[in-house]
């Protein structure tokens, strides 16, 4: 059991990065221009105003991690509330005009109430478990989502928004394009309590040092080895 977990929590695991993109359309040519491969195909989040694409990043070390890229989607109402991973952040969306860039990690928890409990010990309010779901080609995938009401990321991004699945993951219908997830780290200047927020929930996969904000993620591409960074956004 990691230092400083909750006694009897399964630890939590990389279920997805999160590549913000101002459109759908710029994310899908970033995707293959900088990774090398068009994404499969997503779906859309009526809860947020949102849609997504996804690529597998599934190896033995994460066997069910994928990469989402994510964006307000134009042709749906806005929702009743703020959306999650800061979409509604003008400072965000005017750096992703820009460029697609990292902006998060999800973690998979086998039970996220338990998880959201070790982090509220830290002091750390995760924000509520929302129920979410979308239709897919596969049939509809329902899951559990920690949404803070302001829809903020905390430090900033790179302590992981919780996330428990139903009896569907989507990484079992994406194809194998030659990805892989190789390293995940951070650099805060609260590292000491991102650290152990970390480790009251298990994950060890993202390793924390003191720094300027930034989330990396070091994968291996069709195009070689290609370093995503958050650079604090």
């Amino acid at each position: 059991m990691a230092s400083g977990m909750a006694q009897g929590m399964a630890p939590a695991r990389v279920d997805h990065l999160v590549i913000a993109a101002h459109t759908l359309a710029q994310g899908v040519a970033w995707c293959s221009t900088v990774l090398g491969v068009e994404p499969g195909p997503g779906g859309e989040h009526v809860l947020m105003g949102t849609h997504n694409r996804l690529l597998a990043l599934k190896d033995g070390t994460h066997p069910l991690a994928y990469l989402e890229i994510i964006a307000i989607n134009p042709q749906a109402p806005a929702p009743g509330r703020r959306r999650w991973f800061d979409l509604d952040d003008p400072a965000l969306q005017s750096a992703l005009r820009e460029a697609p860039r990292l902006v998060h990690v999800v973690a998979q928890c086998e039970d996220a109430a338990q998880a959201c409990a070790a982090l509220s010990a830290q002091g750390i309010d995760r924000g509520p478990l929302l129920r979410a779901s979308r239709q897919t080609a596969q049939g509809l995938l329902e899951w559990q989502i920690t949404v803070r009401e302001d829809g903020r990321r905390l430090f900033n991004g790179a302590l992981p928004t919780l996330i428990q699945w139903g009896d569907t993951h989507p990484s079992g219908s994406l194809p194998e394009r030659g990805l892989r997830l190789r390293a995940l780290h951070a650099t805060h200047p609260e590292a000491g309590a991102l650290r152990a927020a970390c480790q009251a929930m298990g994950l060890s996969a993202l390793t924390v040092e003191e720094g300027r904000p930034n989330l990396v993620a070091v994968l291996q591409t069709p195009r070689g080895t290609v370093r995503l960074e958050s650079l604090g956004t």
